[in-house]
Parts: structure tokens; C-alpha cells; sequence
């Protein structure tokens, strides 16, 4: 399913959602600067889950690399559609909840989403030796927020690989509610893998993002409009 656009206009220009979007291209053309350097880069500044849960291994790192490896994860990208499936995502449902929200608070909010999301994908693969990367954890925290806050928003999307149509617009709960359910499903699939190689997409970071975003915007005081 691919998000097409909504029918929720923001109320004004979603500076932080810009902001973040600028920030994950910016860092996506240095890693294709690296070349040969990017797999040694990426162990360093993406999640690797044995860094957190064996001890030999995460005594190769200092702890601010352990730390900033949180934050710097969410902003790397593993390739152009990787990139642009998460940004295009970001700009559907980011600039409402950025409105909501307020900017600072949205940027606080997008962090801990993707925080949130990184230590339920070390909980859940603790033996995977392989470097996660990307803003999904991120972004799926603000499709929860999304979920929370414009229960009747309405959603346009298309099905690959149909391009070209036909074009569905159906309620945001039943997308949202839709596109959990197919994490939650692969998720599960995702554990009966090599649990050294975790899974090829961190579906439970996706899980744990979505999850925080909807139960935090139920409990912060939220501007109405």
C-alpha cells in the first residue's frame, strides 16, 4: 500500500518535517561518498543489537558511540527507494502531527518515536549482528500519532505494482489499522528466522514506533482545533 496524500491540510508549513527530511538527505548523499568506508560507518552509527545485549562486543564501543548511535540510526538510509518510501511517508502524515504538536514538540516527539523503536528491535533481536538503519521506527511513531489524533482523516492510496491506478481513498484508522496489522504479521514470521541475522526489515522496531507514537499523543495535552 502506498500513501498518495490526505485530506487533512496543514495549517501552516511544516518547518520540522522539512527540517528532517533535508537532514536524511543530506546524511543519505555522505554515505554514498563513503564507498568502500560505508560498512565499517554503518556498524559504528547504525543499531547493532549485539553492541547492547553481549558485553564483549559492546566494549569495542565508547559510550557516546553507543548512545548517539540511537539518533544517528534513524537518519541513515540503505538506499534511494529505502529513502524515499520513508521520507514520502513522513510528508503525508508528519506536517498534521507537527501542527498538533507544535514544531519543538514534534521533534521531541519524532526522537522518542525513533528511540522507542530502536530498543524494541535490540529487545526483540538481541543476537543480530546486523547494522539497522533507516527513519521507519521514527516515522511509524508519527503514523501513530497520526492514528491517534485524525481518526477521521481519509487516506488516497494505490496498490503495487499498479502504478497507475486504480486509486482507493479510504478511511486513515483502516490504512493505519491495516499497515500495523502487516507489521504485526511479519513480525511474528520475523522470529522464527536465524536470530543472528535478525530480520531483513526491522519489523518490530516499526511495531514498538507505531505503538509509543499512538499511546503518547493519548496522553499529552494536545492543541484542538
Amino acid at each position: 500500500m502506498l500513501p498518495l496524500r490526505d485530506d487533512v491540510p496543514s495549517r501552516r508549513y511544516p518547518v520540522m518535517t522539512v527540517t528532517i527530511i533535508a537532514v536524511n538527505v543530506a546524511a543519505f548523499l555522505h554515505e554514498l561518498g563513503l564507498g568502500r568506508h560505508l560498512e565499517e560507518f554503518l556498524v559504528v552509527w547504525g543499531i547493532v543489537p549485539v553492541r547492547y545485549t553481549v558485553p564483549e562486543v559492546a566494549g569495542l564501543f565508547t559510550r557516546p558511540e553507543q548512545l548517539l548511535a540511537f539518533f544517528t540510526s534513524m537518519f541513515l538510509h540503505g538506499g534511494w527507494l529505502h529513502l524515499f518510501g520513508n521520507m514520502w511517508s513522513l510528508w503525508i502524515f508528519g506536517d498534521n502531527v507537527e501542527d498538533r504538536l507544535g514544531r519543538l514538540r514534534f521533534l521531541c516527539f519524532y526522537l522518542m518515536g525513533g528511540i522507542a523503536a530502536a530498543l524494541v528491535h535490540i529487545y526483540t533481536n538481541p543476537a543480530s549482528h546486523v547494522p539497522t538503519i533507516g527513519a521507519s521506527g521514527a516515522i511509524a511513531a508519527v503514523m501513530g500519532g497520526y492514528f491517534r489524533l485524525y481518526p477521521r482523516a481519509n487516506v488516497e492510496m494505490l496498490i503495487p505494482p499498479f502504478f497507475f491506478g486504480p486509486f482507493f481513498v479510504v478511511p486513515a484508522v483502516v490504512f493505519l489499522g491495516w499497515w500495523f496489522l502487516l507489521q504485526f504479521f511479519n513480525g511474528t514470521l520475523s522470529l522464527l528466522g536465524d536470530p543472528s541475522q535478525g530480520a531483513g526489515i526491522a519489523w518490530w522496531a516499526h511495531i514498538g514506533g507505531f505503538i509509543f507514537g499512538a499511546l503518547l499523543c493519548s496522553v499529552m495535552k494536545i492543541r484542538r482545533y
